[in-house]
């Protein structure tokens, strides 16, 4: 069952690094579409169900399919699990500031720019990279 759980969290957190590193390119092109446009709201709805469908789904299961590794596989006195749940929680903070600009962008609110969003576009990568070696390595 062990395998079985971790084959279905790998999936999960395939599918919310997607769209973790998609969405935030939607918002680039976003912010050179006309408010009001076609091209505006079709953003919006992709910017929507992106979030909907995928990456809020994803990060669920990535969530509740770790927890249960780690208490199935006796990690959680393991301090390389401490330090990737830490950046997992970042990593869900990003996902947080990501829903909070399909929001706005929703609303027509562009509080941002492009360049913002192209920084932005690199914070989930550094993160990913960062917990993949951690589990792999585990160097602590």
């Amino acid at each position: 069952m062990y395998e079985w759980l971790k084959a279905f969290h790998i999936i999960a957190v395939i599918a919310w690094m997607a769209g973790m590193l998609y969405l935030p390119r939607l918002f680039v092109y976003h912010c050179e579409a006309d408010v009001g446009s076609t091209q505006s709201e079709t953003f919006k709805v992709m910017e929507r169900r992106l979030l909907r469908a995928i990456i809020n789904p994803a990060m669920i299961a990535t969530w509740v399919l770790g927890l249960w590794l780690a208490y199935s596989g006796g990690w959680f006195k393991a301090p390389w699990l401490h330090a990737k749940l830490l950046l997992v929680i970042l990593m869900s903070g990003v996902h947080g500031v990501l829903s909070r600009h399909v929001k706005d962008f929703a609303a027509d609110r562009r509080r941002k720019s492009q360049k913002f969003f192209r920084i932005l576009n690199e914070v989930p990568t550094v993160l990913m990279i960062l917990i993949v070696i951690l589990v792999v390595v585990k160097p602590f």
